[in-house]
């Protein structure tokens, strides 16, 4: 199911879409926001195909693939998008750790895009309209190199609570950030 919310900025042509079924999703403006991630991805999935679009191809089927059979049958999942002028410009999913916070992930916007304050855009509407539903916890993991999504979350309220990640399956990776948003901050 796909909900469409105005921007709160009228001279803005831009639309927060709330996306809770796999089904809804359009699939190809999606890949077009993952387009420089699934690149990147292709070494690690398809390290054996030699041909990049074939192996972006293969990329884009197993997320969408992850996306309709687990990401969407997780607690309270939501792929939230901001759409302008019918374009797909940046996205970022939300699921609801059983007992826990929500969990932010994929923040990323269409490289034709960067740098015009999109991602903020994205990452502030969806915290307002997550704060019309109730309190809440929003917890991400942001690469320490990846400057550009640590400086989104700090304009956007997030603070850094923990110098690693822990990943779903347990393990450590030393060379991320724990970053919270909280509508409750600590004194």
């Amino acid at each position: 199911m796909t909900h469409r919310r105005e921007s709160r900025k009228q001279e803005e042509k831009n639309m927060l879409l709330k996306i809770t079924d796999g089904q809804a999703l359009d699939e190809r403006k999606l890949m077009d926001v993952y387009a420089e991630s699934n690149l990147e991805n292709t070494d690690f999935f398809c390290p054996e195909e030699p041909d990049k679009e074939a192996a972006v191809r293969m990329v884009e089927s197993g997320f969408l693939d992850f996306l309709k059979n687990e990401f969407f049958k997780e607690p309270e999942a939501v792929c939230w998008v901001l759409e302008e002028d019918g374009v797909w410009v940046s996205a970022l999913r939300i699921c609801r750790i059983p007992e826990g916070p929500y969990y932010l992930e994929a923040l990323e916007t269409r490289p034709d895009r960067r740098r015009q304050g999109y991602g903020v855009g994205l990452l502030s509407e969806v915290l307002d309209a997550m704060k019309a539903e109730g309190p809440f916890r929003l917890c991400d993991c942001v690469g320490k190199k990846n400057a550009a999504s640590l400086r989104a979350h700090e304009k956007c309220g997030f603070r850094r609570v923990a110098d690693f990640a822990v990943c779903v399956d347990g393990s450590v990776n030393q060379k991320m950030y724990t970053l919270c948003w909280d509508d409750k901050p600590s004194v």
